[in-house]
């Protein structure tokens, strides 16, 4: 079946899975290509499938374009560089969900209702929850800032998809974006110095990661937003950390505290609260 076959709710939900999966794969290869070297691959990696899949034309883009192409691609590749970096300190769930803070920080700051204060305060009961208030605190601190760090720039990457959507053509503004966004990966990984491990094992699982966590949600979220609701879309994405979570136990074998589990079930039902009860959603797609 093409992908372009599925259909919306099931394409979504296949779309989490999928992202979710290559970030598990990504972190097996750590200890190889080290996290910046392996954000660099996927990113690298990713900008040639999109550029190829979508041929943008650079000499009809215009200098506004390219500014906002280029603000955009940066803020995507701090997004995964930080992320990326946090879950070599912490586990795949726990660093998804902090992330997830950022968009829904972002969501509840845009509405005007008083119920959002429900749902803002039960994200930050679930974050209370993992705090390190005491010195035997398990969390890592670095790992969990930089989580929150990729969150904060997530929220940006909405924003600046929003415009920068606006003024160009998605595919071609996701293609130039990664671009960019390599401009901060590569510089990165040649810091942390293992971008000279790639083998042709760990470059064919490089394309892995970047078929996983790029190409194929991005066809499958845009197929499934002609179809759906922006409101749906919304909904199911919020199940992000709780399936985070879960492919970190099945293919990374990451145990979570009672926690660590409570604190996902409140950040999951806190963003699809603050969903239902939103006239307007801004949706983002992972890149």
């Amino acid at each position: 079946m093409k992908l372009k076959n599925i259909p919306p709710v099931p394409a979504v939900l296949l779309s989490i899975i999928s992202v979710q999966g290559g970030a598990a794969i990504a972190k097996g290869i750590f200890p190889i290509m080290g996290a910046a070297g392996t954000v660099s691959l996927r990113i690298v990696l990713s900008a040639i499938l999109l550029l190829a899949v979508y041929r943008p034309s650079f000499k009809s883009i215009t200098p506004i374009q390219w500014k906002w192409a280029a603000i955009y691609g940066l803020a995507l590749g701090i997004m995964n560089t930080t992320f990326y970096l946090s879950l070599s300190r912490i586990p795949l769930g726990l660093a998804v969900t902090l992330e997830f803070l950022g968009p829904l920080v972002l969501a509840i700051s845009t509405s005007r209702k008083a119920i959002d204060f429900l749902w803002a305060f039960m994200a930050a009961v679930g974050i209370a929850l993992i705090a390190p208030w005491h010195s035997n605190s398990d969390i890592d601190l670095i790992g969990a800032g930089l989580a929150l760090l990729a969150g904060a720039f997530w929220a940006a990457y909405i924003i600046l998809g929003s415009k920068v959507t606006k003024l160009m053509d998605s595919g071609q503004a996701v293609s130039i974006g990664l671009i960019f966004a390599s401009c901060i990966a590569l510089p990165a990984a040649l810091i942390e110095g293992n971008l000279g491990n790639i083998s042709p094992n760990v470059f064919l699982l490089g394309m892995g990661i970047a078929l996983l966590s790029s190409a194929i949600p991005y066809t499958l979220e845009m197929n499934a937003l002609k179809h759906i609701p922006a409101k749906t879309f919304s909904i199911l994405m919020s199940l992000e950390p709780a399936a985070a979570a879960l492919c970190g136990l099945v293919f990374l074998h990451e145990h979570l505290s009672i926690l660590e589990w409570t604190t996902i079930a409140l950040v999951v039902a806190a963003s699809t609260g603050s969903t239902l009860t939103k006239s307007k959603t801004t949706s983002s797609i992972d890149v």
